[in-house]
């Protein structure tokens, strides 16, 4: 049928799912299990992509000696439909909470009792020719992740802010002691500075614009023409949320308004939205995701009840 206000369809003759979950990340497929052997109707929408499938070697996350990203999230989407639940290609682009919530993904709307956002974040990646070729397998975004497979190797650390130079530090004491910095912006305090020098990290001032090596990472080129020998990247510009479609909401942000403010079952300041993954407030981390998505659907499993 259409809706009168937008031709929206609306799908399903009015269904109203139990819960709609937006993005396949680690805690959505996680939450989609959980729900699903609970037999209840659940819709799972993703768009596709997304940061964990960028992820090559996840080697801290238990009995995984070494899983891939995608091995993951195809392996949980399969679990999921199992279970099942079903499973849409789409992009959301706005929530509504009247009676019920309504997910508006292309032309469809979508009914659901309650919402889990498991939509991710995009890093922000430097224009730097090469970079696809080796992310993931060389060229890292996160410490967290995949600061061990640095361990004694050549290490270059690219970013833009002073915070890059406590990630040099920290990788210095913790994975190897042969790395350079390179910073884009001078304005870099002095007590910085003599902190990289006492640390011996040498720090260099200037852009990267292309990644040398053929089969494995032999060096960056600078904008200047400088060429700086390494075997391993660790990017530092931060990332963006994928929170577009929320931001009808008015929900409640920390103090800095980026990430999201969530109870102790992941649910926000919206009653019956819950946000699990690296949009509220914890570690980025599919391990972290996943519990996260099994707590949040626990609860949406005893709130179900007592409707």
């Amino acid at each position: 049928m259409q809706d009168s206000a937008g031709g929206i369809t609306v799908t399903s003759e009015e269904k109203i799912y139990d819960c709609i979950i937006i993005g396949a990340g680690p805690g959505g497929l996680q939450a989609a299990i959980y729900l699903g052997r609970y037999n209840r109707d659940i819709l799972l929408i993703d768009r596709g992509g997304g940061r964990t499938q960028h992820a090559r070697h996840i080697e801290n996350f238990l009995t995984q000696k070494e899983i891939s990203g995608r091995e993951i999230i195809e392996i949980g989407l399969e679990q999921a439909r199992n279970f099942n639940v079903k499973v849409e290609k789409g992009t959301v682009t706005k929530v509504i909470k009247k009676n019920q919530f309504e997910i508006y993904a292309g032309e469809k709307r979508y009914l659901a009792r309650f919402v889990i956002v498991s939509s991710g974040v995009y890093d922000h990646l430097p224009q730097i020719e090469n970079l696809y070729k080796f992310l993931g397998t060389s060229f890292f975004t996160c410490i967290d992740c995949d600061g061990y497979r640095t361990t004694n190797k050549k290490l270059v650390i690219i970013g833009n802010s002073l915070k890059s130079v406590h990630l040099a530090i920290a990788m210095k004491e913790m994975f190897t002691k042969d790395i350079t910095l390179i910073l884009y912006t001078d304005r870099v305090p002095d007590e910085y500075r003599e902190e990289l020098v006492e640390e011996n990290i040498r720090l260099i001032i200037g852009r990267p614009v292309k990644i040398l090596g053929a089969e494995v990472i032999e060096g960056l080129e600078l904008e200047d023409g400088q060429k700086v020998e390494c075997a391993v990247i660790m990017s530092h510009f931060g990332y963006k949320l994928n929170d577009g479609f929320l931001s009808g909401l008015n929900l409640k942000r920390d103090r800095k308004g980026f990430k999201f403010i969530v109870n102790n079952n992941y649910e926000s300041s919206l009653n019956g939205l819950y946000i699990v993954g690296p949009l509220n407030q914890g570690n980025d981390q599919v391990i972290i995701a996943a519990g996260e998505g099994a707590v949040a659907a626990i609860d949406i499993k005893k709130r179900l009840l007592e409707l």
